[in-house]
């Protein structure tokens, strides 16, 4: 059976690379790929966007018209 494991490691100075994975039965042999990470910003997920369009209509009323006028455009 196919064991995967995925860890997040730093570099060390001398480009070694330190795994520590106690289910692996010992002197089996494993298949180790590295894909280095890029270095970016974390994406914001959707949550991030809350909150974000307030004071864009000043009451409940205000939105009810502005949908109200844009179903009557569609038809």
């Amino acid at each position: 059976m196919l064991h995967a494991v995925r860890q997040r490691v730093t570099i060390g100075q001398d480009g070694t690379i330190s795994l520590h994975v106690p289910d692996l039965k010992p002197g089996s042999l494993a298949d180790v790929i590295i894909l280095e990470a890029p270095d970016q910003k974390p994406k914001k997920g959707l949550t991030s966007f809350i909150g974000k369009g307030k004071g864009c209509y000043k009451s409940v009323d205000e939105v009810d018209d502005f949908i109200r006028n844009e179903r009557i455009l569609w038809d």
